[in-house]
């Protein structure tokens, strides 16, 4: 199965593209798209919107999966944010993908083991998990990130059918073998 793994921003948006075959994952590709900050909020969606599209075209994933929003202080930044999203979600949506949300103390409980993880540690588990992806960004990182959370996830509800639906996978706790883990791994990465 092919999953992509969008971080969505207006300024940046990153992506990552991974295979996973069982318990193996392996990593495609990853990148940033840019959008002009000279150009009107309609054309930036719109270059977002455009260059998902094209990902999609590339790499042809079976499905996508994108980090939540958060709300922060500025409701204006958190509008740009939501817009962001808007245009990133509706690219696989047009193309018939399951998409998948997950929030982003479930990815980085997932793939690093703890909630409130920050990017160093989530860069250096996906490097773990993903030993020849190169980031391009943080961003990248992070959309990586949300592909492996959702190749987790995705794996039970293969297995379980749709009974696992978006609003369990937020609340269920990734305790585990995988759990365990990761969290071997990254203590022993981190010197701890």
């Amino acid at each position: 199965m092919r999953l992509l793994g969008l971080d969505p921003g207006l300024r940046f948006t990153g992506w990552g593209v991974i295979d996973v075959d069982g318990n193996r994952l392996r990593h495609v590709a990853n990148g940033t798209l840019r959008s002009t900050a000279s150009r009107s909020i309609a054309e930036r969606l719109l270059e977002l919107h455009d260059g998902v599209l094209e990902i999609i075209e590339t790499h042809r994933p079976d499905e996508a999966a994108v980090e939540e929003t958060f709300v922060n202080k500025n409701p204006e930044s958190t509008l740009k944010l939501g817009l962001a999203r808007g245009a990133v979600l509706l690219a696989p949506a047009k193309k018939g993908m399951r998409v998948t949300e997950y929030a982003p103390n479930r990815v980085k409980k997932t793939v690093v083991g703890a909630g409130h993880a920050n990017k160093d540690q989530i860069q250096v588990m996906v490097n773990k998990l993903l030993p020849d992806a190169a980031f391009e960004s943080p961003d990248a990182a992070d959309a990586l990130a949300v592909a492996v959370c959702h190749a987790h996830f995705a794996q039970s509800r293969h297995a379980f059918g749709d009974k696992v639906g978006v609003s369990r996978i937020r609340k269920q706790s990734a305790t585990g073998g995988y759990e365990k883990a990761v969290q071997a791994a990254l203590r022993k990465e981190m010197g701890l």
